[in-house]
């Protein structure tokens, strides 16, 4: 099933709402949000690919990672630290660029995401907000390609999941 996604911006409040249904069930869907053998095969818009360099999916722990271009170069390094985790429900997590170690510079763009996961008649509808602390740092991101790229990847995922 093919299925659209909804990709809505409030540069005004600094937050961005993300949603898309996919034809599988919740803890599949779970799976590839939380293992980081199944990220890596989505979270990149092709040609670049996800490396996740460490992940520990817990309470205060870190999925750190790098994108990868298709001649091998690395587009830097980003850090996820987890916050409230809801087994098949929710996650929460603090996204930041940072160095190959996880360290996060105070001048790097930062958001706090909510990945909701909720099952539907068609599958599991994913809800993803995300906050920023200001809107240039918003307008950073998007002026960066988020949108383009996360639809990318969440278009991969539902690729993946057929």
């Amino acid at each position: 099933m093919e299925t659209n996604i909804i990709f809505n911006k409030d540069f005004d409040s600094g937050s961005a709402y993300v949603m898309k249904i996919y034809n599988a069930d919740v803890s599949k869907v779970w799976n590839y949000f939380t293992q980081s053998e199944l990220l890596d095969q989505w979270w990149g818009p092709k040609p670049w690919r996800c490396e996740t360099i460490q992940q520990n999916f817990e309470k205060e722990g870190v999925w750190l990672y790098t994108m990868i271009g298709p001649n091998g170069e690395k587009a830097g390094y980003s850090r996820s630290r987890y916050g409230e985790i809801m087994e098949h429900r929710s996650i929460e997590w603090a996204s930041a660029f940072c160095d190959e170690h996880g360290n996060v510079s105070d001048d790097a763009p930062q958001s706090q995401w909510l990945i909701g996961f909720t099952g539907v008649e068609e599958g599991t509808k994913i809800t993803i907000n995300i906050h920023y602390p200001s809107q240039e740092v918003m307008k950073k991101m998007f002026d960066m390609g988020f949108e383009e790229g996360f639809t990318i990847g969440l278009n991969q995922l539902e690729e993946i999941l057929k």
